[in-house]
């Protein structure tokens, strides 16, 4: 039974020395109580007080680590709700691209090469390939040894070792994930795992046996496991991860509070890229596909960024003059929201554009330009006072300002109650400022 708040305080130093990043021990105990902490993070918590407490006080779901510390490697897993509006999701989804085993050495590594290069900022943040998932089956061991090897000294993200132990125990120094174990060869893959000291992805046709697989592992030393769910529709999969989850979290059934991953790679890459955003909103920890390419990839990574974002806290940026290229005193300037998304696609035309400019974004609270208006966030007199903080006047000769074409009505309020005299309705939609730059520009 889960331990309540008090129950968890009684055990705790009470010494309020924040070293756990809160202000008081109850506070950490409320948390621990809520699912939200390990009482492992207390770092001075008795060995006695960890024995006793550790496993009921445990998120419901276990954090698992693939690939070695640092950049290279990702956490997976310690999530708390079944919705994401309830609080947020915390460790997003790995993409895993695959290296077939058909490839030839010299084009595994050249997929290798393309994989870990797999990697773009949208809305300022990096996403891209998490793992490379090096396909081992029917392959002799010392075959699968070497490739292993061979693209482990290469790669710059996280391994997946599939269908082969000895390939996997030859690179544990870079803590691969063996996929993996079924009932059939649960006993020869659990001791791989439990010697090599890395995480095992396990699978069963259903739920009842796949308990009872992590059960086993977990009992013969496996400590981090992986959920495996494979065949049969994506409807099918996505309703035994729900299951699974719930189970997990609303009933505390531990033996299924474990990550999840999915083998969502088609011929089509359309379809593919389709049930891996599926896959991505539903619960995968780690999406397996075979497509490396942005086109196919990035809608994937767009959903996940998405999903994982804090529904509570507003994706922003700051508040600021921004300099797009290398700005003169003639240059343009307008203003936007500081809502990242906005922010970011207006940037990212002036930069098509090749004119460079100055961008003013007003602080509206995380709005877009339209819900800042409509919610009051934003007015011509804080777009005025704003370019007066960020001192925009100095930065140019001309008194022209582009404001978006979604506030027609502030061109009457600026020119008249600013410096602004010139005052140019740009484009409604981000896409068309390039042209209206064109148009305007003046030398």
């Amino acid at each position: 039974m889960a331990l309540t708040a008090m129950q968890i305080y009684k055990n705790l130093p009470k010494t309020n020395c924040g070293d756990c990043k809160f202000p008081t021990c109850m506070a950490f105990a409320m948390q621990v109580a809520a699912k939200q902490k390990a009482i492992t993070d207390c770092p001075h918590l008795s060995a006695q007080a960890k024995g006793d407490m550790a496993e009921a006080s445990a998120p419901p779901m276990k954090l698992v680590r693939v690939g070695p510390d640092g950049d290279a490697g990702f956490k997976i897993g310690q999530e708390t709700v079944m919705f994401r509006h309830e609080e947020k999701f915390h460790n997003s989804p790995a993409i895993a691209v695959k290296i077939p085993a058909s490839l030839s050495d010299s084009e595994a590594l050249a997929r290798l090469d393309v994989i870990n290069k797999a990697q773009w900022v949208r809305v300022g943040q990096p996403v891209g390939v998490k793992a490379a998932a090096i396909d081992c089956e029917g392959m002799a061991d010392d075959k699968a040894t070497a490739r292993a090897k061979a693209l482990a000294a290469q790669a710059k993200v996280a391994l997946i070792v599939m269908g082969n132990r000895a390939a996997a125990a030859a690179i544990a120094d870079k803590r691969p994930l063996l996929y993996k174990a079924t009932p059939a060869n649960a006993d020869a893959f659990i001791q791989t795992a439990a010697q090599a000291k890395c995480p095992l992805a396990i699978s069963a046709d259903n739920l009842e046996t796949l308990a009872d697989l992590a059960k086993t592992a977990k009992d013969k030393g496996v400590a981090d496991l992986v959920l495996a769910f494979c065949g049969g529709t994506p409807a099918r999969t996505i309703r035994q991860i729900t299951i699974a989850r719930r189970a997990a979290l609303k009933k505390q059934f531990r033996t299924l509070g474990f990550p999840v991953m999915v083998d969502a790679s088609r011929d089509c890459a359309a379809t593919e890229s389709m049930i891996a955003s599926s896959f991505a909103a539903k619960y995968a920890s780690i999406i397996m596909v075979n497509s490396a390419s942005a086109a196919d990839l990035l809608p994937v990574l767009t959903t996940i960024q998405n999903v994982y974002t804090d529904p509570q806290v507003p994706n922003t940026v700051e508040p600021k003059l921004y300099e797009i290229g290398p700005v003169t005193p003639e240059s343009p300037i307008m203003f936007t929201t500081n809502f990242s998304l906005t922010y970011f696609c207006v940037a990212a035309e002036v930069e098509r554009s090749k004119i460079p400019a100055f961008i003013s974004v007003v602080d509206s609270g995380g709005l877009g330009v339209l819900n800042a208006y409509a919610g009051d966030k934003i007015s011509a007199e804080k777009v005025i006072k704003t370019l007066q903080d960020q001192k925009a006047l100095d930065k140019v000769k001309h008194r022209r300002l582009i404001i978006p074409g979604l506030l027609p009505s502030f061109r009457a309020e600026i020119e008249d109650a600013s410096p602004w005299k010139e005052v140019l309705i740009g484009p409604e939609n981000a896409a068309g400022i390039p042209a209206f730059l064109k148009q305007h520009s003046k030398s």
